[in-house]
């Protein structure tokens, strides 16, 4: 028997065990055994709950327990998460994560951890939630120089910009809708200001280069400054606009990370992901360009990502181990010398001052007494020159994706 034991038993922590119990033959089936939830660590009692009598205060309870192959992390945070995280490898037993701020900060680490106690790191659902990429780039694109890798990687905020495109509503009233479905937090700083994304992105970049992002570096704007008059303009142009991870890896290996709103247009794919869906494309030397669609987050979902790091753990032991990266830090391209379109919104009184500082502006949109207009495309510093000189009359701007 296949003995797990599941850290915090939070809203993913009690999924996995949802998970596991519900589908325990498909579970048991693909892992090769019969496979068990031993205990639950968590601060808390739940008294009346199903699995009670499975919850456990101390984590010595499961870390001196032999019988204990595989934990499904499910904590948060870099704290406990961690220290227990690493105690459990070094006890060689395999760690299936959820958490995107630990293995954002130490997935190098543990990997090797992992490596060096003949066990393994999983961490899919710290991603995407249930949509397979980490795997799929550490398997079927293996043939693969990845080049770029982008997409909508926070569904709290993709909701926001979709309502606030199909309603006509403001950042603030759509937000507190969001809060109120439970898509966003009571506190909802790390969806709407892109730091979730970050952590998400660094791990794709980690993945990508085999060298180490650090998530605080990464370029981060959220969707804060998006307003309804620029959703208006945009879709006028035949525009959505995403809260985008966007990572590129240059010829000489340097990578570029950022997290930012873009323009996309309505006839890519990815102007159609809405709601709390996320999609990633990833692009390789050969390949092209290839996409990932689903849930990237909710209880299910992640769990079901979690227990599919189970099974592969089960089964594979540490030969599953997806391609680690080491902890030198990744040379980093000048995002000042990236090329971009910009979308720039205006008075429509001072559109013909504010064009006359960009050369070879392309598209223009009026609505109200606004104006919106898509430049040629010039490097981040060149706009930003220009942008300086008319920054009185602009009121926003936002990047263009293609």
């Amino acid at each position: 028997m296949i003995q797990v034991a599941v850290f915090g038993y939070g809203t993913v922590g009690s999924g996995v065990v949802e998970v596991i119990d519900r589908n325990n033959s498909i579970v048991s089936d693909n892992s090769g055994d019969k496979v068990n939830v031993k205990y639950i660590l968590d601060l808390r009692d739940f008294p009346g709950d199903p699995n009670e009598s499975k919850i456990v205060h101390d984590v010595d309870v499961i870390l001196n327990d032999d019988e204990v192959s595989i934990i499904c992390e499910t904590m948060g945070g870099v704290g406990a998460a961690y220290k227990f995280t690493k105690a459990a490898l070094e006890k060689g037993k395999s760690v299936c994560s959820s958490n995107k701020e630990l293995v954002a900060k130490h997935g190098a680490e543990l990997i090797q951890v992992a490596k060096a106690h003949g066990c393994a790191y999983l961490f899919e659902a710290s991603v995407g939630g249930g949509i397979p990429v980490l795997r799929t780039i550490t398997t079927a694109l293996t043939a693969e120089r990845i080049t770029r890798i982008a997409g909508i990687l926070n569904g709290t905020t993709n909701f926001i910009l979709t309502k606030m495109e199909q309603d006509g509503a403001d950042f603030a009233d759509t937000l507190k809708i969001a809060q109120d479905l439970g898509y966003a937090e009571k506190d909802p700083t790390a969806d709407i200001e892109g730091h979730d994304t970050a952590r998400k992105i660094s791990i794709l970049s980690d993945i990508m280069s085999g060298h180490f992002i650090d998530s605080d570096a990464v370029q981060t704007e959220g969707i804060t400054k998006i307003t309804s008059s620029d959703i208006t303009l945009a879709a006028k142009a035949g525009y959505s606009i995403k809260l985008l991870g966007l990572a590129s890896r240059y010829e000489d290996d340097s990578v570029s990370t950022m997290v930012a709103p873009f323009l996309v247009a309505k006839s890519h794919p990815i102007a159609g992901v809405n709601d709390v869906f996320n999609a990633v494309f990833v692009t390789g030397n050969m390949l092209g360009e290839t996409m990932y669609y689903g849930k990237g987050a909710g209880k299910l979902a992640t769990a079901s990502a979690v227990v599919a790091d189970v099974i592969d753990a089960a089964r594979k032991g540490s030969s599953c181990m997806y391609k680690g990266w080491d902890e030198t830090l990744a040379p980093a391209a000048s995002l000042a010398d990236a090329e971009y379109r910009f979308f720039v919104r205006c008075a429509s009184d001072d559109a013909d001052a504010v064009k006359a500082l960009f050369a070879g502006v392309q598209e223009s949109v009026t609505e109200g007494s606004e104006t919106g207009f898509i430049t040629s495309k010039m490097t981040q510093s060149g706009f930003d020159a220009s942008a300086a000189k008319a920054a009185a009359m602009i009121l926003g701007s936002v990047r263009v994706y293609e």
